[in-house]
């Protein structure tokens, strides 16, 4: 079987764009992947163009540890954000093909099923205003709807650190959530790197009182120094990984336990192949995986499979429900979270289990939208204004 050409797609909304590549080979089977680009599309697009044309086609789809060595090895430069995912976009779109044409959903070709279902968090459901009472009620309705657990960045624009008063608000916000949700129901507290190590340490210690479930990025991605002073101010567990492209840039944190569960996206780490290598080294440090998971529905699948088939995953992100639900209508068959478990169900169909809409994708094309998350207003994901100036 070799690869013959590809085709690649950018669906827009207000606040993502969302760029799906279709891979075709000489025996009539087709795989897809995907990638949500942070702020770059276009740099996106001239890489998987570039190292397709190079690496992809004419090649077997089966030869997915080639296809890495030769975008992370053998291109010398070290591809960073962007070769990490024109790459996963291909891997993605190659484990398909393999699974289709064996037959087989992909989490078996992984290893086998560990679990059956994956428990949902939700998060882009905080489309209001920066009002406790209002966001209280949007964290209810996400209950009503069956999640058991939720995240929030309740710190607005904020950068390096807080004022006063924006510190009052955010922890009247957490406090709101809390307070509707109950104590059963899990939240995970989103800094998106924001914060200086001092000013980390303050925030995390005053959330300390709706006992969040984890901390997510509270300094920079690579600040050890900063994640340092904010161990030392809280017991709580603490999460990062969505900006870490590289297993090596994870290294000091897992050496210095300075983190509890990795985020890393499957979509910006080299795909499902660079996935399988991070859970093993994880698992050695009895670290949890939850795959940072930005994506419309086709990346939401190809992370799916790979938290059914790894021993210590925790839990996948979603978007889907509250963000852009018409994303849903981009593939046949998507991942859904059960409204009676907040869980997604094993997938069962050869591949992914999903086919493109050519339609749906046509009805929906490029936005220019971007996540601004220093401008006020961010969290509405709504008006294409708020992210482009």
């Amino acid at each position: 079987m070799k690869i013959t050409h590809f085709e690649v797609f950018v669906v827009g909304a207000p606040w993502r764009e969302l760029t799906i590549v279709r891979v075709h080979t000489d025996e009539g089977i087709s795989g897809l992947g995907e990638v949500r680009m942070v702020n770059k599309t276009d740099t996106l697009l001239a890489a998987i163009q570039e190292l397709g044309e190079r690496y992809v086609v004419g090649t077997d789809p089966f030869e997915v540890n080639r296809l890495a060595w030769n975008v992370q090895v053998a291109e010398y430069g070290i591809p960073g954000e962007v070769g990490q995912s024109a790459l996963a976009a291909f891997d993605i779109a190659c484990w398909d093909i393999m699974g289709k044409a064996l037959g087989q959903p992909v989490w078996r070709l992984l290893g086998g099923a560990f679990r059956d279902t994956v428990m949902a968090y939700a998060n882009g459901w905080y489309q209001g205003d920066r009002d406790p009472k209002v966001i209280g009620g949007l964290a209810r309705a996400v209950v009503d709807r069956g999640y058991r657990a939720l995240k929030i960045d309740p710190f607005g624009a904020a950068a390096s650190a807080l004022s006063k008063k924006d510190h009052r608000t955010a922890q009247d916000i957490l406090r709101a959530v809390r307070d509707e949700v109950g104590p059963e129901v899990e939240i995970y507290v989103e800094m998106h790197g924001r914060f200086t190590g001092a000013a980390a340490a303050m925030v995390v210690a005053d959330a300390s009182a709706i006992e969040p479930s984890w901390l997510e990025e509270p300094t920079l991605p690579l600040d050890v120094g900063g994640l340092r002073q904010v161990r030392a101010a809280t017991p709580y567990p603490i999460a990062l990984g969505e900006r870490i492209h590289h297993p090596e840039e994870l290294r000091p944190f897992l050496e210095q336990n300075l983190v509890d569960i990795v985020q890393v996206d499957v979509t910006h780490h080299g795909g499902i192949t660079g996935y399988v290598r991070l859970v093993g080294w994880t698992n050695a440090y009895n670290v949890q995986l939850a795959p940072h998971n930005v994506c419309g529905p086709v990346g939401t699948a190809a992370a799916l499979h790979c938290c059914i088939a790894a021993p210590n995953v925790k839990v996948l992100e979603h978007f889907n429900d509250f963000a852009d639900p018409w994303v849903h209508d981009l593939v046949t068959n998507p991942p859904s979270v059960d409204q009676e478990t907040g869980t997604f169900a094993k997938p069962t169909a050869p591949g992914l289990g999903i086919e493109l809409n050519d339609d749906v994708v046509a009805a929906h094309p490029r936005t220019g939208g971007r996540l601004a998350l220093y401008n006020e207003g961010w969290e509405k994901r709504q008006d294409v204004s708020n992210y482009v100036k």
